[in-house]
């Protein structure tokens, strides 16, 4: 380990050397864990990193004066759809993606770095609990709906497979992570096939450039955001281990979103018969000033355009048909090959600009004593997953209907929308509505039956609780065996143990 003399000749050329102001009042412990923080970090990118947050932030905020000029919808033939157009050539779709998975070329990829903050707990997103009949975690349904792709994948072409699972963490979410899995037995996934990895950490930086000192032995620390995935991937040799496995296809998604379908066979099959690099699922913005960044054309090339960066008058903007002109909301889930992404780890990732992310951070004032801010006074510099589209050869979009497959769990219950609650009777009601198609009929408290409606006219109350597990069906498929002319009262949970009771 790097001495306290060699550290602060470093911070010196970085001009960071108020880091270590309490260093000589630290026990031997906290001096020697700060020490070993500081000691990776690389005084010429400390001191640009610093100064970039400052100047970044101090940007004027909104989008550029000529934006409008150089803006274009997303163009309508790199679009498909999971509910418009020929159902023959979506079947065919789903027949190529499970055929894919079938060989063992698809993987799903996790971001999950970030902690519950929002949402008001100290741990991570993905052990959260949303209230369910059945207590189920994300991670609980993520890890039922890969082992239920693998099934129908094994039964459709008569063998078994593996859709491996790489989650990527971050110094906060790791070892919580990790423990989570262990105590529920990694919800009986292989664990050879779990590959957890952690994405790198960033100093917090004040606005006129100086890292900030959350205690006296600690730096503020925050993760690189869900673009620094790319480093990662390099970091800890990842993509090796997916060529290693004949990982050719890697459906990446964000730990949040309940109603996720992962390793989508509809969607990965699209991709791979249009010959993509790369691809993004998007949604219709349900209004224009929905906080959804877009999926357009600037100077002709695909990116994503944060909500931020548009202004209300472009978001505003009409189609002939009367829709938003620029509707195309992007909800983190994308495919990419493994050719692409070794591409973007060795050319492309140091062109990825950091965004700005302006937060509160907690610090230690000159007398050492710690606060906790009551406005934003830091900065967070983030690299997003979706700036590489930019690079894409050949991308493609694919629209969904977000009640089928998007939910965000961002707040907590005080907010108004992408909340638990919200979440949740996301998920009842698409599996209400999934047991109605199958043809089950549900009684009220009086035994009568209930209208063959998802839910009451001006309400967005399913009638009747249902939640199906993921093990039982991963998008509706398969339940009228179980369901079809039969008669329930809510709450049904349809589980494997129930299933199997049902089945004729």
């Amino acid at each position: 380990m790097a001495s306290e003399r060699d550290v602060r000749a470093r911070l010196q050329r970085a001009g960071q050397e108020h880091l270590l102001r309490f260093c000589a009042e630290l026990a031997p412990g906290p001096r020697a864990a700060l020490l070993a923080e500081l000691e990776p970090l690389e005084p010429e990118a400390l001191r640009e990193h610093c100064l970039s947050a400052a100047a970044a932030c101090a940007r004027p905020p909104g989008p550029p004066p000529d934006l409008a000029a150089r803006l274009r919808p997303l163009p309508r033939e790199r679009v498909g759809s999971a509910s418009r157009g020929d159902p023959e050539t979506r079947r065919l779709w789903e027949e190529e993606g499970f055929h894919q998975i079938a060989l063992n070329k698809v993987a799903v990829l996790l971001l999950a770095g970030g902690q519950g903050t929002r949402l008001g707990v100290t741990y991570p997103k993905g052990m959260y609990q949303v209230g369910l009949p059945s207590q189920k975690t994300l991670y609980q349904l993520q890890a039922e709906r890969i082992r239920r792709v693998e099934q129908l994948a094994g039964e459709c072409h008569g063998t078994r497979c593996t859709v491996p699972w790489y989650i990527m963490t971050s110094e906060f979410t790791l070892g919580p992570t990790a423990e989570f899995f262990k105590e529920n037995d990694f919800f009986q996934l292989d664990p050879d096939n779990v590959v957890m990895f952690e994405q790198r950490m960033l100093p917090a930086v004040t606005f006129d450039g100086r890292a900030i000192l959350e205690r006296k032995d600690k730096v503020a620390m925050a993760p690189d955001g869900n673009g620094g995935l790319y480093r990662a991937l390099a970091d800890h040799r990842i993509l090796e281990d997916m060529e290693r496995r004949g990982v050719e296809f890697v459906h990446v998604y964000c730990v949040d979103n309940i109603l996720v379908r992962l390793a989508d066979p509809l969607f990965i099959g699209f991709c791979v018969m249009r010959r993509a690099d790369c691809g993004a699922k998007v949604v219709e913005k349900a209004y224009p000033e929905e906080p959804v960044g877009v999926v357009c054309q600037v100077d002709g090339v695909l990116q994503v355009l944060e909500y931020s960066e548009i202004s209300p008058e472009i978001a505003e903007l009409r189609a002939p048909d009367g829709g938003l002109l620029y509707n195309a909301g992007n909800i983190c889930n994308h495919f990419f090959t493994r050719d692409f992404l070794q591409m973007v780890t060795r050319e492309f990732e140091p062109l990825l600009k950091p965004h700005v992310a302006v937060k509160k951070v907690p610090y230690v004032d000159e007398k050492g004593n710690p606060v906790k801010p009551l406005k934003p006074n830091g900065i967070k510099m983030e690299k997003f997953v979706f700036d590489v589209f930019q690079f894409a050869k050949n991308f493609v979009a694919f629209e969904v209907l977000r009640e089928e497959e998007f939910s965000p769990l961002k707040n907590s219950d005080s907010a108004d929308r992408d909340n638990p609650s919200t979440a949740r009777r996301a998920l009842l009601a698409q599996h209400y509505q999934w047991a109605l198609q199958a043809g089950a009929h549900f009684l009220d408290e009086h035994g009568a039956r209930l209208p063959e409606l998802p839910s009451l006219p001006g309400s967005r109350e399913p009638l009747a609780i249902c939640e199906i597990s993921p093990l039982v069906s991963y998008s509706g498929e398969g339940l009228e065996v179980y369901l079809r002319g039969r008669e329930f009262q809510s709450p049904l949970i349809l589980d494997e143990k129930r299933a199997r009771a049902l089945q004729p």
